[in-house]
């Protein structure tokens, strides 16, 4: 799987701590190149949601918050949630496949949220919040078509997948204060009647693969 060059390919939002960000991106490639992981990038709804329950996962490396799939370049977070850049709201995964595999990572992906619903996730509406897989190279995009293929087979939904499965050209980082935000909004009322009960589904569903974070 790419894993250097996927990373390779951040862009910054354009504000007053970008010269900061692209310092921090590049040590963070540095790193993570190092020690030779893996990359996924999903969207799912709002990527707050995604985040807090990706980097709960053991293996997960990293997960952060960002733009994909857009014409604009340097995305604001008000220009996406406009829904009229193309991006959707995503999260991009540094993992371990030595410890979780991206099969794994997919059938998460699929359980925690609907997969049905066309570019929206419950009150969250517009093409910013569609359910995406943007793969990294063709054997992540099989992986995603066969998987999305077999839980169409299995009828677990009523109404048939949307997913889109495209692959990544550039992903843009969002802005410090949406990265870990239901960490550190806790009590935000977002955070309590939305973020919440995804991640304890999550827990309940994928117990096995909790770290101890």
């Amino acid at each position: 799987m790419l894993a250097f060059m996927a990373t390779a390919a951040f862009s910054m939002p354009a504000n007053s701590t970008e010269k900061q960000n692209k310092k921090t991106a590049g040590t963070h490639m540095e790193q993570t190149a190092k020690e030779n992981l893996s990359y996924a990038t999903f969207g799912g709804g709002c990527f707050w949601c995604i985040e807090a329950i990706f980097s709960k996962i053991d293996g997960v490396q990293s997960a952060t918050s960002g733009f994909a799939g857009g014409d604009l370049p340097n995305p604001t977070y008000e220009q996406v949630t406009t829904g009229t850049t193309g991006h959707a709201e995503v999260v991009h995964i540094a993992f371990d496949p030595g410890r979780i595999s991206y099969l794994k990572l997919l059938e998460v992906f699929f359980r925690v949220h609907d997969p049905t619903t066309l570019n929206r996730q419950g009150a969250d509406v517009g093409t910013q919040y569609r359910s995406v897989i943007f793969y990294h190279d063709e054997v992540q995009k099989k992986m995603a078509e066969n998987v999305k293929k077999g839980l169409d087979k299995e009828g677990i939904w009523h109404d048939p997948i949307v997913t889109e499965i495209t692959r990544l050209d550039t992903f843009y980082r969002a802005g410090d204060h949406h990265q870990n935000y239901f960490e550190k909004n806790p009590q935000q009322a977002y955070c309590q009647m939305v973020i919440l009960p995804k991640v304890e589904k999550f827990k309940k569903m994928f117990n096995e693969l909790l770290n101890d974070r």
